[in-house]
C-alpha cells in the first residue's frame, strides 16, 4: 500500500474541491428534512386540494405515523443515494485513465492497490457524512412532527449505517465498472445495469434476501425501536456486494496497461 496516505489526502481534498462532498451533503440534508414532512402532511395536503387535484378521484389515506416517515426517508435517501453513488463513482478511474492522470500518479512511489483504495475510502467518507447528516435531520424532524412517537437514537444510527452500506454496494459495483471500462459513461451503464439486475433478483424468495436493498426492512425496524428480524443474511449479502467488486477491481487494475 505504498503512498496510500498521500493519495487518500489527495482524494479527500478533491471531494471538497470538486464540490462532490458539499453537493452530496445538500441532497441528503434536503431529503432528511423533506421526507418526514412529506409523510406528515401528504394527507392534509390532499384534503386541502380536494378531488379536483386528483381528477375527481377521492383518495383516502390513513393517519400518518412515524413508520411512514421512516419509510419515506429510507425510500428517498436510498433511491437517490444509489443514483448519486453511481454518478460519483463512474469517472473515478475511467476518467483519470482517459486523461492520463492515473499513469502520471502511478509513476510516483504509489501502488495500484493504494490508488484504488484511496478513491474507495474517499467516496465512502463523502457518502457517510451525507447519510449521517440526512439521518440525523430525519430523526429530529420525525420526532418534532410526530410528537407521540419515541424513536431511539441508537436505532436511527443503525439505520444510517445500514443505509450507507446499501449505497456503498452500488458505489463499489460502479467503481468496478470504472476500472473495467474505458469511459465514465460505460461505468455508469455498468452501475445502472447492476441496479436493474439486483432489483429483479430482490423479488425472488431466497436470493432476494442477499441483495443490498434487503437491509431496508431491518433498518426501518431498528429506527422504530423494533426487533430487526432476519438481518444477518442481508448484512452478509450487502458486505459481499461492497467487498467482492472492489477486490475484483484491484485484481483487474493491477494487470491493466495504462
Amino acid at each position: 500500500m505504498t503512498g496510500f496516505g498521500t493519495l487518500l489526502v489527495k482524494e479527500l481534498r478533491e471531494q471538497l474541491r470538486t464540490y462532490r462532498l458539499p453537493l452530496t451533503l445538500i441532497v441528503f440534508v434536503l431529503f432528511g428534512i423533506s421526507s418526514p414532512a412529506l409523510a406528515r402532511f401528504t394527507k392534509e395536503l390532499l384534503n386541502l386540494l380536494g378531488t379536483q387535484a386528483t381528477g375527481g378521484i377521492q383518495i383516502v389515506l390513513p393517519d400518518p405515523t412515524a413508520a411512514d416517515a421512516v419509510g419515506q426517508l429510507i425510500k428517498n435517501m436510498g433511491q437517490f443515494g444509489i443514483l448519486l453513488a453511481i454518478l460519483l463513482a463512474m469517472g473515478m478511474v475511467a476518467t483519470e485513465r482517459e486523461r492520463g492522470t492515473a499513469a502520471f500518479v502511478l509513476t510516483k512511489p504509489a501502488s495500484r492497490s493504494a490508488f484504488l483504495l484511496a478513491k474507495f475510502i474517499a467516496l465512502g467518507v463523502t457518502l457517510a457524512v451525507a447519510v449521517a447528516a440526512g439521518c440525523a435531520l430525519g430523526w429530529i424532524y420525525t420526532t418534532l412532527l410526530f410528537a407521540d412517537s419515541s424513536l431511539p437514537i441508537a436505532g436511527f444510527a443503525a439505520l444510517a449505517v445500514l443505509l450507507w452500506l446499501t449505497i456503498m454496494a452500488y458505489a463499489s459495483l460502479t467503481l468496478l465498472g470504472s476500472t473495467l471500462t474505458h469511459s465514465a459513461a460505460g461505468a455508469a451503464g455498468f452501475g445502472f445495469l447492476a441496479l436493474i439486475v439486483t432489483a429483479i433478483l430482490s423479488t425472488l424468495p431466497t436470493i432476494g434476501q442477499l441483495m443490498p436493498t434487503a437491509l431496508n426492512d431491518p433498518a426501518a425496524k431498528l429506527a422504530l425501536g423494533l426487533p430487526p428480524g432476519d438481518w444477518l443474511a442481508p448484512l452478509i449479502g450487502c458486505l459481499c456486494f461492497v467487498l467482492i467488486p472492489f477486490g475484483i477491481a484491484v485484481f483487474s487494475f493491477r494487470r491493466q496497461e495504462l
